[in-house]
Formats: C-alpha cells, structure tokens, sequence
C-alpha cells in the first residue's frame, strides 16, 4: 500500500480540511501527516516567540487527535522543498497534498516542490482552504481583482448567494488508519514521530511572552459555540454594537485559532448563516451580518496580497513610500512600551504584551496614532505588531497597518486621523479598557480617564497618581502633529500631481 503525505501547515485540524479529506481518499484511507518547521519562517523577518508557542501546543494537540485515528505525526525542520521528497521516496508514497497558503514566499516555495515532486513522478496536489473564496473567485466584470472593499464584499455575498454553504465545505474526514510500517525514522530524516517529543520552545531559542489561550480544535469549537448561539445574550447578537467596545467582552477572539487553522473559515461562515437562517435567529442579524463582513475583510487582504505582493515591503500607492517619517527611537520605544501618555494608546499596547492579542478598534487607534501622531513609518508598527500578536496574519496585518496610514487599497483617507482622546471617550467611556491594562489609572475619576494629565493637582492627589512620576505626561501634542501630518502627506501628493 502506497501512502499519501498530508502536509500540516496553517491547518492544524482534522474536521473540514481539505487537503487531508482528499489524501485519504485518494489513498483508500493510507496518509502519512508530516508537519515540518521551515527555517525560512522560523528565523524570517516576522519571527515570533508568541506564536511559535502557541504553534508547538496547537501541533502537540494535533499530535493527540490524530493518534486516536492511527495516524502518526511526523515532525521535521529544514526546507520544505528538500524534506519532502526525501520522505516520499523513503517511505514510497504517491506524493503530497496540501492546503494552499498566499504569502510570496509560500507561493514560490510550494511551486517549486510541485514542480520538483511532478517532475519525479509523484502527485503534488494543493487546496484551498485557509479562505471562503480564493484570489480568482471574486473578481470584477473585466476579470481584475478589486482594490476597494465595498464593491468585492458586495460581489463576494452574491457569489456566496448563489452557492449552497454546504458545497463550500468538505465532506466529513473518514476514518483511515496509516500502517505503522509505513513511518519514517530518524535514520531517514531528522524527524520525530508519532511516540516521540515534540520540540520545545527552548530548543528554538525562544521563551514564552505572554500565558497562552487553550490550544486544540475543541477549544475553537467551544470558542465558536459560546460566540454563535441561539441565546438571546450570546455575544454575536450585540456585536455590530460591541465589536468596538474594548472594555466589552463582545467579539469572538477565534483570530489565533482561525490563524492557524485550528478551525476553518468554513466552519465559521456555516455557524454564522446557520444562526442567521433559524426561526430563532431573528435577534442576531445585525451582528451575523458584522461579523461575516469581518470574514469578507480577511479574504480581501489575502486577495490584495496575492495580486500585489511588493505590499510586504512598501506601500501599496508606491507614491507613498517617499514619505519623510521622522522616526523618533524613544517616541517609538514609548509606543511599543505603553508609556505615550495616551491612556487607550497605552493600555492597547500593554494587552499586546499582557496577551499577545489585541482589540481591532485598539489596533486602529495605535496604528493611527503611530503614523499620524508620531510620524513613524507604518512598517516600524507592522514589525511589531507580527512579532507579539498570536493571530499576527502577513496579509490582514499588513492591510490593517496601510489602512491606517493612509497608503494602502481602500485606505483611510491621509488626512482622517484619530483624535486618541476623543476616540477613549467614545469607545471606553469609563475607561473599563484602560483601568484593565493600566492599574496606575484606576482610581482616576471618569472625567479625565483619557486626559489624567488635565486634572489639577488636588485631583492627583485623590487618584493617588502623580504626571510625571507614575504616569507620562503625553509625549506629543495631538492637535500640533496633526496639522504636521497632513503636511507630510501634502507634500507627497504635490510631488505626485506634478510628476
């Protein structure tokens, strides 16, 4: 019996994964899971202690799941390209399946091993699976991918419309058992398998920042029920309302588990329209359809990415990158530490470091405030935010972060920047957010919550707090930075107009 090689990648799961439904059944139920740590990514400029933690737990539940099936998991480090066919002639298998990834790198690496695996005579076979509809699916009349969101996520529900949800999911896995005999050993490659240890965070020069959320498919599951229910009080069906109150617990938090496939964008989209469409479903409407727009918004900024890569390296209005950032290290380092003297600037960037997540209207609150306060180069922050965040996503970070400073597709427009005050008030009016993550602001009184720096000096005394000493005074004036913001950008548009 020849075996089919499933490769693991971004989806560490068994239910409704693509690539590993069709190995079984290409193979009458003989599939080998390989997952290899590829250097590349490892030690790569998005290298990150938080989520290579959270990658060894997801892969050690993975490990456990796949055991109860008789499958084992074999784990290697090295170059893809060259891993994978040595364990395919070693062990004889027909070849490898997997699920495809959009990144430039993973699109160069994956067609070289297809061609390299087609060309020895193997089956090289890849899926889509980590999004609803791929890069080619939604496109405009003339056959262009879309560079504004409101016309794709209005062409992007039609063509949901026009299919049967189910059709958008796989088939349930079969059970399938892969003969012992068919495992590689150490002797063939540097691997481990099924019975042995899972390497560990030390062994790659890491520690853990931050406690991690429970890893595995069930606790996505679980994540995703308490989140989309029937209950009149789940969270969905006040999330158009909620999902820009930091200081709520009102959006699902399933980003770290959606990130690595722990659970598919399938499985969410059937959850969502499953509520939508019940007779009971009628309270949650609203908030089924804020949250399928947030799906739609991740399969955009894949899009983007696919269609124009050089968006990883510069702006997506190339016009931009000539931007004169003035790039301060110590305003930077105040930013990346919470100490701006922003209270919702600071406490965001303290959860970053506290959790390894953070709220979405946080993150477009401290990216604003980054690239239109402090003038510093939006990829200072992406850099950032991939090396912290457990859900950090090349494609949706990057988007987020050009949204933000005004250079990417369906950017915000240059000159709207986020008063980090005015933006405290209205989405953590009791500053519940900013006491959570700055405990020196816990007894300051709503009133200056946002602006502790305005109170008089006999209302320091009473919150205990002194500017200055226990809290920063802020490092900027906003007012004054916005009006040299709006000078910068001025600039680059000038020199464009006249180019």
């Amino acid at each position: 019996m020849h075996p089919m090689i499933h490769w693991f990648r971004r989806d560490l799961r068994l239910a409704d994964n693509t690539a590993l439904t069709a190995a079984a059944q290409a193979s009458g139920g003989a599939v080998l899971a390989v997952y290899i740590f590829d250097e590349a990514i490892l030690r790569g400029r998005f290298a990150s202690p938080g989520r290579t933690a959270w990658l060894l737990a997801n892969l050690q539940q993975l490990e456990a799941d796949l055991r109860t099936r008789g499958i084992p998991l074999v784990v290697a480090r090295g170059n893809p390209v060259e891993v994978l066919p040595t364990l395919v002639r070693a062990i004889g298998a027909r070849g490898v399946y997997w699920n495809r990834d959009y990144t430039p790198y993973a699109v160069r690496r994956d067609a070289a091993l297809k061609t390299m695996l087609r060309e020895a005579g193997y089956e090289a076979e890849s899926f889509k699976d980590a999004v609803i509809f791929e890069f080619h699916e939604v496109l405009t009349k003339e056959g262009r991918p879309y560079t504004v969101y409101t016309p794709y996520a209005r062409r992007w529900r039609q063509i949901l419309a026009e299919q049967s949800v189910r059709s958008l999911a796989t088939p349930d896995l079969i059970p399938y058992v892969c003969p012992p005999e068919l495992v590689t050993t150490s002797e063939v490659l540097p691997v481990t398998t099924g019975g042995s240890a899972m390497p560990t965070l030390a062994q790659f020069g890491m520690a853990l920042p931050y406690p991690l959320p429970d890893a595995g498919e069930h606790a996505a599951n679980t994540c995703l029920a308490r989140f989309v229910s029937l209950h009149c009080d789940a969270p969905i069906a006040a999330y158009a309302e909620q999902r820009n109150l930091p200081g709520v617990a009102g959006t699902s938090r399933l980003s770290p588990y959606l990130r690595l496939g722990i659970i598919s964008p399938r499985q969410l989209l059937t959850a969502a329209l499953a509520l939508r469409d019940h007779p009971d479903g009628s309270h949650a409407l609203t908030g089924v359809e804020a949250w399928l727009g947030e799906l739609i918004w991740r399969d955009f900024y894949v899009q983007v990415l696919y269609h124009h890569p050089y968006v990883l390296r510069g702006a997506f209005r190339q016009a931009y990158d000539a931007l004169a950032w003035e790039n301060d290290p110590a305003h930077f380092e105040a930013w990346q530490t919470g100490h701006t003297g922003y209270p919702i600037v600071d406490a965001a960037m303290r959860q970053l470091r506290q959790e390894g997540w953070m709220h979405n209207r946080a993150r477009m609150i401290v990216a604003s405030f980054l690239t239109k306060d402090l003038l510093i180069d939006w990829r200072w922050g992406e850099h950032h935010f991939m090396h912290w965040l457990l859900d950090g996503d090349p494609a949706a970070n990057n988007g987020g972060w050009q949204w933000a400073a005004g250079t990417g597709t369906d950017a915000q427009p240059f000159f709207r920047i986020f008063n980090p005050v005015s933006q405290g008030q209205k989405f953590d009016p009791e500053g519940t957010y900013v006491r959570r993550y700055l405990p020196e602001l816990r007894n300051v009184p709503h009133t200056f919550i946002h602006e502790p720096h305005r109170m008089a000096s006999t209302d320091q005394i009473r919150a205990d707090l002194q500017i200055g000493r226990d809290y920063p005074h802020p490092i900027v004036e906003h007012k004054a930075q916005r009006e040299r913001a709006l000078a910068l950008y001025a600039t680059v548009r000038k020199a464009q107009s006249e180019a």
